[in-house]
């Protein structure tokens, strides 16, 4: 086994506590489908989201997936001028089976243009 970081993100519709939790739960969810994991492969989640999103801490939506052992950490994304806005940014450390190029890194909806090499 060795320990991946794994990437994702998902722009959400609205400020709103059900668009960040629903938001958080898709991308987690399909970012652990693509990748095979576990809960308990997962070591820590790094969740930020831009300065737009305050209706409530993204980790909020994870704790609810089967995260509640798992430690997780919010932060807000630099205000840059011009970013896609109402973004949640993911960095997931996990256990895996899986070589740095066969990881997958999760990029939905609207977050499809920060990576578009990546996106799904």
């Amino acid at each position: 086994m060795s320990v991946r970081a794994i990437r994702g993100a998902i722009q959400v519709g609205e400020n709103s506590i059900s668009e960040i939790h629903s938001g958080v739960k898709e991308l987690l969810r399909t970012l652990m489908k693509v990748n095979t994991l576990m809960p308990e492969n997962v070591i820590s989640v790094i969740l930020t989201s831009t300065p737009d999103l305050t209706a409530d801490f993204p980790a909020v939506g994870a704790r609810g997936m089967g995260f509640e052992s798992v430690p997780l950490l919010c932060a807000t994304e630099i205000d840059v001028p011009g970013a896609l806005p109402r973004v949640i940014r993911v960095m997931l450390h996990c256990e895996t089976e899986l070589t740095q190029k066969e990881v997958t890194h999760v990029y939905l909806k609207g977050a499809a243009a920060l990576r578009r090499d990546l996106a799904q």
